[in-house]
């Protein structure tokens, strides 16, 4: 029942969220994204030989429905994760792939669900592309796999005609905050290839540019491979990805926002 499945909130210190619910023994759960009004979840979720899969679960009359595959392009694509809904609920963008190659698939509202998925006709989709999220004034952040870098492309009378490089010096999964003040990555400690992932933070500076990433420390990172960071819409929380189940599968851990203000401060 309640906001967040009625879990105890985290401080400073990440907890698993949800566990035997969201976080499931046994399959791999990563990409979190909340409505804005926090009524409807969006996860990504695979068990060994399956494909990947978008579950959801709203919050109707208090009570939470059983996750189930949302199936946002009806078939047309393989594999579906890392889902975002955008700042006014009206679009969820996604991750699809199949055998042609990876891209950015979109859906809009339409009354209580989402009408058929298609491919965002941008040239973000000119290269292999994963896990894309919205700024508050539209801008598309992504990452580039084929370069192996994060980009942004302008929103501009509601398309993407551009692509530009977001200038961040390391680092995947990039997470935009609303006003583009900062953005959680994943990566290697000091970019170190040895070593596990860790989410980190870089903060926009006043001529534009990104400070180097930030590690955001023990209470947040481990000696696991932390991935695939998201911010929830009211601000508080970080959602992020841990592999540290038995066999290498990631849970979904949650941790307060606090963190990120300390290191800005």
């Amino acid at each position: 029942k309640g906001y967040y499945f009625n879990q105890i909130l985290p401080g400073d210190s990440a907890v698993v969220f949800a566990p035997g619910i969201v976080s499931v023994n046994g399959r791999f759960e990563f990409g979190v994204s909340f409505t804005p009004d926090l009524k409807e979840i969006y996860f990504t979720g695979k068990r060994k030989g399956e494909s990947s899969s978008i579950y959801f679960s709203k919050l109707i009359d208090n009570i939470w429905t059983d996750p189930q595959k949302a199936n946002l392009s009806n078939g047309k694509k393989k594999d579906e994760m890392e889902a975002f809904v955008n700042h006014s609920g009206k679009r969820i963008y996604f991750t699809a792939s199949d055998s042609k190659g990876v891209e950015i698939w979109y859906a809009t509202r339409s009354g209580g669900w989402w009408c058929d998925a298609v491919k965002l006709d941008s040239p973000i989709n000119d290269d292999m592309v994963f896990y894309s999220n919205e700024a508050e004034n539209g801008d598309l952040f992504y990452k580039n796999v084929s370069k192996g870098k994060m980009y942004y492309a302008p929103k501009k009378n509601g398309k993407f005609p551009e692509i530009f490089e977001a200038g961040i010096e390391y680092g995947s999964h990039g997470f935009i905050s609303p006003s583009q003040d900062f953005m959680l990555v994943d990566a290697k400690k000091e970019n170190d290839k040895t070593k596990d992932k860790d989410i980190h933070v870089c903060f926009k500076k006043k001529d534009g540019a990104w400070t180097k990433p930030i590690n955001l420390g023990s209470k947040v990172n481990s000696i696991f491979n932390e991935t695939c960071p998201s911010i929830s819409p009211d601000g508080k929380y970080i959602f992020f990805s841990r592999y540290d189940e038995e066999g290498g599968i990631p849970n979904i851990y949650w941790v307060s926002t606090s963190i990120i203000k300390k290191l800005k401060e």
